[in-house]
């Protein structure tokens, strides 16, 4: 055993929205040397771990066992032993029906210093975002939870249905759909009302998630109608009534449509977060991958960074150039004024909200968020730049639209390459396996690049996908390869294209009223 040491966090993961873990957990999981995971909700957890964890699944279903748990609770005292810092991941509350007990004592008992960390049950979220109060004063004041999971074989079966029947309340059965017409049935011979509301709620708080209610009587060949498949909570009382005006969730516009993000795995979050609260299940699928620049590139962009004081105009056409040049600047100079008094340009508001982070201001932000637009901007609002000198921070392999423009305007034009974007030749997310096996209902590109790396990755896109572009260079590439895009977002930002999306999805128009978010550029 190692002298330092270690730590192992028993971490209760959530049902599945990503928002509903814990910021405790989510620090764990960030901290953790390894990580050893259950069949989880959402796998996009394990993209917060450190690039050199360790990852171990660990999953359990009903007829498959990646390890038993005795070896589950050997692996986490021997993990936690070499002084690692262990992130035990569990679905739910690692505590309710969740062996974290028993994997808590095995620590115990090893010398071993643990922590719970708690997390939302399906118990509690999947009613809720069913809209089913699980207490309510017209109906009842008290809850009850068991597990369906018990075989009805079993000798000395430890659930008591007459005592389930006989408690008041409302019921909530994990782990059960399987055994459904048992349960039923024994809750009918325990003297159980049959017209008693029942409602299973299927993955729920995900995009995914499916409400199918009845009764006591009538449930179990309901959904056996409806091949009403597990993982599922259940709820037995009637507080399910109020779900006629409390379900909230599956009223959301893109609910139970799957859409494919492909930008990388670090853009994607401001764009998985507004598809997400629209009801959306999100396929997060990165295409391509943002490296700082190499070589004779890197070099000349250092230069250009040390001298940025000498220029008229710096012009920034992305977030992600925003980005790299603060962080070669801050290497360089100890003193934010070291910028001297140049301006300021962005290509759209995104990478305006990227300069703001770091105390920048803008000088100038053209109406359309393009290279075109930035040179009109130019021309309208500043006159002529003739001698001007500037400096353009830009992606390999960037347009030349901006560089030829301003040079044939008289312009004294350097160019700094920040970064590269390449093809993500791997799958991180286990999306592109996912979308070949089961599809999607759309798919979005922010940037050529992306549509690029798409291609790159063999991939084509089904007839019944609808394809969603961010602008008119994105849409030229995917013409390029042989697909029209169904829309193309106006302006060409972020929330354009989930309104896009939506409009899609609901055969409705959107106005044109929002703030415009990240432009088409160089990602």
């Amino acid at each position: 055993m190692s002298e330092t040491k270690g730590i192992c966090y028993l971490v209760g993961a959530g049902p599945g929205d990503p928002g509903l873990i814990t910021l405790r957990g989510k620090e764990c999981i960030e901290a953790a040397d390894v990580i050893i995971y259950d069949n989880l909700a959402n796998n996009e957890f394990i993209s917060w771990a450190k690039s050199d964890a360790e990852l171990i699944f660990a999953g359990k279903t009903a007829k498959c066992h990646a390890l038993r748990q005795i070896e589950i609770n050997e692996l986490l005292v021997e993990k936690t032993g070499e002084g690692k810092v262990v992130t035990r991941l569990k679905g739910g509350d690692p505590l309710i029906f969740g062996r974290g007990g028993e994997e808590g004592a095995a620590l115990h008992d090893a010398g071993i210093e643990f922590e719970f960390i708690p997390g939302i049950s399906s118990a509690i979220a999947g009613p809720a975002y069913a809209g089913i109060p699980l207490t309510h004063r017209k109906y009842c004041s008290q809850v009850s939870i068991f597990t369906g999971h018990e075989s009805p074989d079993k000798e000395n079966p430890s659930i008591d249905y007459r005592q389930i029947v006989r408690a008041p309340g409302t019921k909530i059965m994990l782990m059960g759909v399987r055994r459904l017409p048992y349960i039923m049935e024994t809750i009918l011979s325990e003297g159980g009302d049959p017209d008693t509301p029942v409602a299973l709620v299927r993955q729920a708080t995900t995009g995914l998630q499916k409400t199918l209610t009845g009764t006591v009587s009538t449930i179990a060949e309901k959904a056996a109608e409806a091949d009403f498949k597990a993982p599922a909570v259940c709820i037995i009382g009637g507080v399910v009534n109020c779900r006629e005006k409390l379900n909230w969730f599956e009223k959301r516009p893109l609910f139970g449509k799957r859409v494919v993000v492909t930008r990388t795995q670090k853009q994607a979050s401001q764009l998985k977060a507004d598809l997400r609260v629209l009801g959306a299940e999100i396929l997060e699928m990165p295409t391509i991958r943002v490296s700082q620049s190499e070589g004779d590139d890197a070099r000349g962009f250092a230069h250009c960074v040390a001298e940025c004081h000498t220029y008229d105009w710096i012009i920034f056409t992305s977030p992600n150039a925003v980005e790299y040049f603060f962080r070669a600047f801050d290497l360089i100079r100890d003193d934010a004024r070291s910028i001297g008094g140049c301006r300021i340009a962005a290509v759209g508001p995104g990478t305006a909200a990227k300069l703001k982070e770091y105390r920048m201001a803008t000088d100038l932000i053209p109406a359309e968020h393009v290279a075109e637009g930035l040179v009109k901007a130019f021309q309208e609002e500043v006159g002529s730049i003739e001698n001007t000198t500037m400096l353009w921070v830009r992606a390999k392999g960037a347009r030349d639209v901006l560089s030829k423009a301003l040079n044939e305007a008289g312009v004294i034009l350097d160019e700094a390459i920040a970064y590269q974007t390449q093809p993500e030749t791997e799958d991180p997310t286990g999306a592109v396996k996912k979308f070949k096996d089961e599809g999607a209902d759309f798919i979005t590109f922010t940037s050529s690049s992306t549509v690029e790396g798409f291609f790159d990755l063999g991939l084509s896109i089904p007839d019944e996908t609808l394809i969603a572009s961010m602008g008119p260079v994105t849409s030229e590439k995917l013409l390029e390869n042989g697909y029209d895009p169904d829309v193309e977002a106006n302006p060409h930002n972020l929330p354009s294209l989930v309104k896009a999306v939506t409009a899609l999805a609901t055969e409705s128009l959107f106005g044109d009223d929002e703030e415009a978010d990240f432009p088409e550029g160089d990602y």
